[in-house]
Order: structure tokens, then sequence, then C-alpha cells
């Protein structure tokens, strides 16, 4: 979600117009496409818009999926460009509010992380796991970032190992130990006046970058179409030269469970599930200038959807609901 390419290689101001104008085209997405915007706008150097264009999503009539993490990237910008003041204000009102998911909790610590406040940092971190980790739990992806950012902040204090710290260098897989890349005399040799010592810092970085280049450098997931039975019987009442694609609502879902399974067989990697909707359906016909009645649609539209990163990923893990929604675990449900 938060672009990274270096501003001589791309027209963040640009990319932030053009992601604003799609927003407008794609109401559904609106959300997602503005947070994006808005992390172009910083890199641009326009905080302020920024921060403009966060306001407006809060300020939005429409519910947000995370406002939490709105609220939280907010006050990353505001403390960037001299609004401390309001920036932990925001921040202890997300404290406060305890939200259950891991992406606000991380980006305030690392806020006062950045702003050298590391005690107050570690707490946030340590508060959310607390919240987050219940015991016996095998943390999912989305919670490594607390453990490696608490693992992180607690390296830098010189604070002993703990569980938790344990755990994030048992989850940890890259070459380089959790220990020796938050070593702070790695943080301190950045900031060298001796060129030995910086460029031997660069030589590692290097090499780090090279592992996380590798892991972004998957393709998008093959992603295949599922409906939901509301969102489907709408779908076939609106369109229904439809109907041979779907003949009845329990045979779409095992016709995804089947295909996947066969994906997987052929050795096909990266599968995911994308959610569809008639309204978000019909705009992409839209913009394709093809009627939603049009079949060969489907597969373009599932494509569109994962490559704006709203594929699950398949199978899901273990003691995950499964994708259909029944509320079952998937390895009670369609896994069985």
């Amino acid at each position: 979600m938060r672009p990274d390419t270096p501003a001589e290689n791309v027209d963040h101001s640009a990319e932030a117009a053009r992601l604003e104008r799609t927003a407008g085209l794609y109401p559904e997405d609106a959300e997602t496409l503005l947070l994006r915007a808005a992390a172009h706008l910083e890199l641009s150097g326009d905080r302020p818009a920024a921060t403009t264009l966060y306001d407006r999503l809060l300020g939005s009539s429409a519910g947000l999926d995370d406002p939490h993490l709105v609220r939280a990237l907010k006050a990353s910008n505001l403390w960037e460009y001299g609004h401390e003041a309001e920036a932990r204000a925001i921040i202890d009102g997300i404290r406060a509010t305890a939200p259950r998911d891991p992406g606000p909790w991380v980006i305030v610590a690392e806020a006062l992380e950045s702003h050298d406040e590391l005690e107050a940092a570690a707490e946030t971190f340590t508060e959310a796991a607390r919240l987050l980790l219940p015991d016996a739990t095998e943390p999912s992806p989305a919670l490594h970032p607390v453990l490696y950012g608490r693992h992180r902040v607690r390296r830098m204090l010189g604070l002993p190992h703990d569980d938790w710290d344990t755990l994030a260098d048992t989850l940890h897989t890259s070459p380089i130990s959790l220990d020796e890349l938050h070593d702070p005399k790695r943080v301190w040799s950045l900031g060298s006046d001796n060129p030995a010592e910086l460029e031997a810092e660069i030589s590692r970085l290097r090499a780090e970058l090279g592992t996380y280049r590798a892991a972004l450098s998957r393709p998008f997931p093959v992603a295949v179409l599922h409906w939901p039975a509301p969102e489907l019987a709408e779908l076939l009442s609106t369109y229904p030269a439809l109907s041979a694609e779907y003949p009845s609502h329990t045979e779409h879902l095992t016709t995804i469970e089947s295909s996947l399974r066969e994906l997987a067989g052929s050795g096909t990697p990266n599968l995911g599930i994308v959610t569809g909707t008639v309204p978000s359906y019909e705009a992409f016909a839209a913009s394709e200038g093809t009627s939603p009645d049009d079949a060969t649609l489907l597969p373009q539209y599932a494509t569109t959807l994962a490559s704006r990163g709203r594929a699950t990923a398949w199978p899901p893990e273990r003691g995950v609901e499964c994708w259909c929604g029944a509320g079952s675990t998937y390895a009670v449900c369609h896994g069985a």
C-alpha cells in the first residue's frame, strides 16, 4: 500500500493525481486508492496535501474499512512536518481504542520510534502483542511486524529477550538473524563519518534488500472469482445470460475449490480468491466498454481485483475460517 519508489524514478505528484481520479471512477475502492495517493504525496514532500486526503477519508459519509489505519497514517504524517502535539493526541487515542488490526499499532509505534521515543514505542508494540497474540496461538503473517518491531525497539533499548522476542526469532526466516539485523551498532553506523563503516553497512543492506525484492517479485496471485450467495442471486437476476456459468451457488463453491486444487496440483504457485460484488463488476464492465453479461469478462474482473490487492491467499491457514463465508474453519468445510 505504501509506495517506496525513489522520487527520481516517478512523478509522485502526478501519480497521486491519477489515483485520485481513479478513486472517483471506482468508489468501492476509494479508500485503498486515496491512501496510496496520500503516500505518494508524502513522498513528493507535500505532506499538508496528504493530510487533506486523510481528513477527506475520515470525513467521508461512507464507512471506512479501517478508520484506525487512516488515523495512524495521518498521525505519522503530521509529526513529520511539525504537528507533534496533534500527532501525539491521535496516537494516544488509537492506543486507548485498542484496534484489533495490527496495522495501526505498527504505524504509531514506528512513528514513536522514528522520533526517538523508544520506551513509548516498546510499550505500544507490547500492548499490541498482548491484545492480538493470545497464548498458544500461532501468529498470522499480518502479526509478524508487531513482533519484529517490538524485537527491534527492545534491542535498541538493550533489554533482555523474553518469550515474544524468542517467537520473533523463530518466525524470522532471513539468513541474517534478527539480533544482527536489529543491532544498534548497525543503526549507528549509518550515521558514521567513516567511509569504511558506511560501505560495509551498505553492502549488508544491499544483500538484505535482494532477499526482500525476491519475496516481492512474485506475480499477482492466480485468482478465482467468488460470489457470495446474495451477490450471485442479484447477478443472475440482472444478467440471466450468466446462468450457464453459475448453475447454483453450491456448485459455484464446489467449482472454486476444485479449480484451485487442480491448479495447485499442476504446480501453479500463489493462488488466491477474490470476492465480487455486482456494483463493482458493473463498473468494471463499463470501464472495459462491454456488457456485464459477457462471460469472458469474469476472469478479467478477477485478475483486476487481484492486482488491486483484493485477493485472499488459498488455502487458508490452519484454524482460519473457510473462504466461502459459512463460518466453519476451512479444515472442516471446503478443506475437508
